[in-house]
């Protein structure tokens, strides 16, 4: 059991209507259940609104969030599911590739709180999932609602970042104003 005292980020506010899609594999129904009441809890707290698809299973709940990402007008999204260790190598391969997945999603630029939680036994997904204990359905909406926020700090900012030249830096071939030669 992890020690010490945890940072709670205070809940960020929106100037402008923000939508969220929860995606959540119901696959242990009471563990979905308990994330599903933390992730609205923790949404509606800012504000926003949220819309829940179900997935059968922790490893399809990528794809759906690239599929609304594709078709739809999300600002962000909460995965949620549980994957609870069996006696077969599935466990390793339903964690990694669904938590990668997520990740790369969220590295293109989608804001992802991901609360599939990965777990030894039902016993440790219980106390993840209670409303009224850690519930990182909760903590997942939270994480999402913080990058969209952060999003949306830096959304517009677009001039002379990185290391991409201003427009006027540019010398296209065959400008007049520029070498005729290379």
């Amino acid at each position: 059991m992890a020690a010490g005292n945890h940072t709670t980020l205070v809940t960020p506010t929106f100037d402008k209507p923000v939508k969220v899609l929860i995606v959540v594999s119901p696959y242990y129904s009471d563990i979905a259940a308990g994330l599903l009441k933390g992730a609205k809890a923790e949404i509606e707290a800012a504000g926003a609104e949220w819309d829940v698809v179900e997935m059968p299973g922790a490893l399809e709940i990528p794809t759906a969030i690239g599929i609304s990402d594709r078709k739809s007008n999300f600002d962000g999204y909460v995965a949620l599911g549980c994957v609870v260790r069996g006696e077969t190598t599935h466990y390793e391969t339903v964690c990694n590739d669904s938590s990668r997945a997520l990740q790369l999603m969220g590295l293109q630029g989608l804001c992802i709180g991901n609360g599939i939680l990965t777990v030894e036994n039902h016993e440790q997904a219980a106390v993840r999932a209670d409303p009224d204990g850690q519930n990182k359905g909760g903590g997942a909406a939270a994480a999402a609602l913080h990058l969209i926020a952060l999003s949306r700090k830096w959304g517009d900012i677009r001039k002379d970042i990185g290391f991409k030249p201003r427009s006027e830096d540019y010398l296209m071939a065959g400008d007049n104003d520029g070498p005729t030669t290379a």
